[in-house]
């Protein structure tokens, strides 16, 4: 099966966004992750005072290297190859095809002029070269922490969809930024792919690094690169045991987990069809819809 241009060896853009789109911190801990492994730097930002209400996203201190402090002010930028990688070490790079090339987006979801913020971002885009987009979201779910954690992929982009085999979403309702950058990138011909993670809502107050593997381990998949997952592993193990101790001291969560245990075997079953799977998945994306004006905790605007 060929890949489309941007997907297997092409010029690849990874977004993700802080807030709405990224329950436990999954999508930016992924990108994070991909910067800090390939030494990327700012090629283009936007400013912040067209976008950002700082009453809502509201800068912060930080302590530099020096023990000075200075400000952090909300917003996006595109990073791009012209470091050098943060490791020496060849198993700590990201390698495979493209990775030379790999661009990651990275900010806060911007309080007004989205038009304006998703065509600035995709105009840097274009002028990068940038031939495909993965958007990177999270959500939480009627997921349990003890099953791997699952990632839907789709695309509104008919070739997308035929060479990588993914769906196109069929959900309706409200939407964050990630949705509203990939109608402007395939408005102007640039393919994208949507990857949403599944986070348990009950544990969504911590950062998950299961999910953060989990999306990863989808960008692999799609693209053919090999990222190192550096402590991650060890990490998700400690983060799964953090779970198992809270349940172990309360009876009811320890039976609501049993319970998404039985639905989630279910599915995965050998003798699961596709149609009951959709059918599964499709519940989920109503009951998200049904929230009235979405959410601002997190919890994402559901698959694209």
């Amino acid at each position: 099966m060929n890949q489309p241009a941007g997907f297997e060896g092409g010029r690849l853009l990874v977004v993700a966004f802080e807030g709405w789109n990224d329950a436990g911190e999954a999508a930016t801990g992924a990108a994070k992750l991909l910067v800090e492994r390939l030494g990327l730097v700012e090629i283009a930002a936007v400013d912040p005072e067209l976008y950002f209400d700082y009453q809502f996203t509201r800068p912060t201190i930080v302590l530099g290297d020096d023990g000075g402090r200075r400000l952090e002010w909300p917003g996006a930028a595109i990073m791009g190859p012209g470091g050098l990688p943060a490791s020496d070490d060849d198993d700590d790079r990201v390698t495979g095809p493209g990775a030379e090339a790999l661009h990651v987006l990275l900010g806060a979801e911007p309080a007004r002029s989205w038009k304006g913020f998703a065509a600035e971002l995709v105009d840097a885009a274009l002028a990068a070269d940038i031939e495909g987009i993965v958007l990177l979201g999270a959500m939480l779910a009627d997921a349990p922490h003890t099953r791997p954690l699952s990632v839907f992929a789709s695309s509104e982009n008919p070739e997308v969809r035929s060479a990588l085999g993914v769906e196109r979403s069929t959900y309706e309702g409200p939407v964050g930024i990630l949705s509203v950058i990939a109608d402007q990138a395939e408005r102007v011909g640039i393919p994208t792919v949507s990857l949403w993670a599944s986070v348990p809502h009950y544990v969504h107050n911590a950062p998950s690094p299961k999910a953060v593997l989990a999306l990863l381990g989808k960008v692999e998949e799609l693209t053919g690169l090999s990222i190192p997952r550096g402590s991650l592993e060890v990490d998700a193990k400690a983060w799964e045991a953090g779970v198992d101790a809270l349940a172990a001291d309360d009876d009811e969560m320890a039976g609501y987990i049993t319970q998404l245990e039985q639905a989630r075997d279910a599915v995965d079953a050998p003798e699961a069809s596709g149609e009951a799977i959709a059918q599964e998945f499709e519940r989920y994306l109503r009951r998200r819809g049904e929230e009235p004006g979405g959410r601002a905790d997190g919890r994402g605007d559901g698959p694209r």
